[in-house]
């Protein structure tokens, strides 16, 4: 997964830390903040944004989703919701349910697709 890795060993992080770490800007991570209720870091001193590892494990996370899996922000925020908010990415058998939903839903489409060019072959008659 992109922008994944070992975190260093540290208890928070600055946005610019998190934006390094995770391959995106900052302000990308200020509008993430808005649009995903669970991603809330820390605010101190002038209002100065703290990351704690596992919110940057979700930042990790909401990156791979949209980026990676091409989710919209909707469908990412409903994703995050089924995991239970979970962030760990890497968790094997999330994975592989992820991956087995993703074939199944492409059987469903190869299977469309030879029903509707069996009905065009055949005139229009299955």
């Amino acid at each position: 997964m992109s922008g994944a890795g070992p975190l260093p060993d540290k208890r928070f992080f600055g946005i610019r830390e998190v934006a390094e770490l995770c391959e995106v800007e900052p302000h990308v991570l200020r509008y993430w903040e808005e649009e995903f209720s669970q991603l809330r870091p820390m605010r101190r001193n002038g209002n100065r944004r703290y990351y704690r590892p596992e919110d940057v494990q979700l930042v990790q996370r909401i990156r791979y989703l949209l980026w990676d899996r091409k989710y919209t922000i909707e469908g990412a925020r409903d994703r995050l919701n089924e995991d239970g908010g979970r962030t760990d990415a890497t968790d094997p058998m999330a994975v592989l349910r992820e991956v087995r939903s993703e074939l199944a839903a492409i059987l469903d489409e190869l299977d469309a697709d030879d029903k509707r060019q069996t009905i065009d072959r055949d005139g229009g008659d299955a």
